[in-house]
C-alpha cells in the first residue's frame, strides 16, 4: 500500500530531475509516489519526466500547478493533490538528501509525529554552501524559536518536511510569498498542539541551475510567522 507522496516543485529543472528521481527511487524504502509539480507546459522539466516516468516501479506523475505560477502555489498544489497518509516536500536540485526521507518516515511512525522537520541545525545536521545571509537568518530563526517558544525543531525554515495529511486538512494556508509556507504550517501545527519531531539532515547548495529563493522579497513573510509564534507562546505562558 502506498503511504507516502513526495512532492517536488520545479521550474526548468531539466538538468536535475532525472538524477533526483533516480536517487529517490534507489534510496526511499517505503512504497511511494512522486509528484512533479510544474507551472507551465513549456517548463523544461516536463519532457524529461514524460520520457522516463515509465521506467520506475513507483508512480511518477506530472501535476500542473493549479493556483498560478510560483513555488508557493506549486507546493500548495502538491500538498492538496496528495492522497497518501504522509506527504514530503523536497527539491529537484538534491540539496535535500533523499536518504533522510527514510529517517523521517521512521520518526513519524515510531513517535506518532504529525510533522517531521529535517534539521540542519540540530546535533548531526550540517549545511554546505548557499548565501551567507540566507544561512545566518535561517539558523538564527530556527534556534531562537526553539529556545524562546519551545517549538520542537531547531530548523523551522527548511522546506524539507514530512506532513501527516490529516493534520494538513486542519490548517488554512495564508502564505503569500514563497518557501515560508513550511514555516507557516509548522508554527500553526505547534500552536494547535500537533506533535512535531525532527531528524538531522545535510543541506548542500545546488550544483546545476539557478535557485528560486528570494531572500529580501520573502523575509517579511518569514518574520510574520516568527512573530506569531513568539507572541502566541508568550501570551500562553503569561496566563
Amino acid at each position: 500500500m502506498t503511504e507516502l507522496t513526495i512532492v517536488i516543485p520545479v521550474y526548468n529543472e531539466a538538468d536535475n530531475i532525472k538524477t533526483a528521481i533516480d536517487r529517490i527511487e534507489t534510496t526511499v524504502c517505503c512504497p511511494h509516489e512522486v509528484h512533479i509539480v510544474y507551472d507551465m507546459d513549456e517548463d523544461t522539466t516536463v519532457p524529461v519526466v514524460q520520457a522516463i516516468k515509465a521506467n520506475y516501479r513507483n508512480v511518477i506523475s506530472l501535476v500542473k500547478n493549479k493556483y498560478g505560477r510560483g513555488v508557493l502555489n506549486a507546493i500548495k498544489t502538491g500538498l492538496e493533490e496528495a492522497k497518501t497518509e504522509f506527504v514530503i516536500v523536497t527539491m529537484a536540485d538534491l540539496s535535500d538528501p533523499p536518504e533522510v526521507i527514510n529517517a523521517m518516515m521512521e520518526k513519524a511512525k515510531q513517535e506518532g509525529a504529525d510533522l517531521v522537520c529535517a534539521s540542519r541545525y540540530m546535533r548531526g545536521g550540517k549545511q554546505y554552501g548557499g548565501p551567507f545571509l540566507k544561512g545566518l537568518f535561517s539558523r538564527v530563526a530556527g534556534v531562537s524559536l526553539h529556545w524562546l517558544a519551545g517549538i520542537p525543531t531547531h530548523d523551522i525554515s527548511n522546506s524539507f518536511k514530512l506532513y501527516r495529511r490529516t493534520m494538513l486538512g486542519t490548517i488554512t494556508i495564508e502564505s503569500a510569498g514563497g518557501f515560508e509556507i513550511g514555516m507557516e504550517i509548522t508554527v500553526k501545527a505547534f500552536l494547535q498542539g500537533y506533535k512535531i519531531a525532527e531528524v538531522p539532515t545535510t543541506w548542500t547548495d545546488r550544483a546545476a541551475g539557478a535557485s528560486n529563493f528570494k531572500l529580501w522579497k520573502w523575509l517579511p513573510h518569514y518574520l510574520r510567522w516568527y512573530g506569531l509564534c513568539v507572541k502566541s507562546t508568550w501570551f500562553k505562558n503569561k496566563k
